[in-house]
């Protein structure tokens, strides 16, 4: 199975809806494996991030008013993918176009005042 990201938009009676986004490729996040073995991996943890770990153990909802501080994260992690691909045994550019997939989304999110779901 593969890892999406998607973006939402809350409606005002709190459902939450997503929205159209880029065609399949560039949706994805990754394999299952890399919950654990790329974004909750302990490198990833020992950079500091805080939301790409939670998939280690479940689905990551980035709600609208930490978008910002997510896509912070994307961009630290963004510095490292030489060091994250050779620790999770993928090739750098499989990282580095998963992080731009799931960096994308958030720029969508934040564009619109929504979310971003990885799961």
């Amino acid at each position: 199975m593969s890892l999406l990201v998607h973006t939402y938009i809350r409606g005002r009676s709190g459902t939450d809806h997503f929205l159209e986004d880029p065609e399949h490729g560039l949706t994805l996040a990754g394999f299952e494996s890399s919950r654990t073995e790329l974004w909750g991996s302990q490198p990833v943890r020992g950079l500091g991030a805080r939301f790409l770990p939670q998939l280690a153990t479940t689905d990551l909802t980035v709600e609208p008013e930490d978008v910002p501080a997510f896509l912070a994260e994307c961009e630290m992690l963004r510095g490292h993918i030489a060091a994250l691909a050779a620790h999770s045994g993928h090739a750098d550019d499989y990282v580095a176009a998963r992080l731009a997939n799931i960096t994308a989304a958030a720029v969508r999110a934040l564009d619109v005042g929504g979310g971003v779901i990885v799961w």
